[in-house]
């Protein structure tokens, strides 16, 4: 989401290491509630559990066929995109996977292939 005037000429202190651990763990417990699993994440999801919990709006699946052409992903980087988005999600508290996360995750992706990402 796009930041307020006020966010950026803010006192750069960001989201306080607190409240990005109860984000994570929240996101952990849907994880493991969708999955049935404790301690399942969706990094070691499945081909099929992937098509069932990483489904995609119509726009999101243009974005996604844009990207992959743009970025040339392969199966693999596709999948991680997708696994990423899903996670990115989670940390919003989101059920579905909106534009928005897929957008993030192919910025990562991006990232990763210029070779200055994590």
């Amino acid at each position: 989401p796009r930041l307020t005037r006020e966010e950026l000429l803010g006192d750069g202190t960001g989201e306080s290491s607190q409240s990005v651990r109860a984000r994570v763990c929240a996101a952990r417990a849907r994880q493991a509630e969708r999955y049935g699993q404790p301690g399942k994440t969706n990094a070691e999801l499945g081909p099929q559990e992937i098509e069932h919990h990483c489904r995609l709006s119509l726009e999101g699946k243009r974005l996604l066929a844009r990207a992959i052409d743009h970025f040339a992903l392969t199966g693999r980087g596709y999948v991680r995109v997708l696994k990423v988005a899903r996670t990115i999600a989670d940390l919003e508290g989101a059920e579905e996977i909106a534009p928005q996360h897929l957008a993030e995750a192919l910025q990562y992706r991006a990232q990763e292939l210029e070779g200055s990402g994590p």
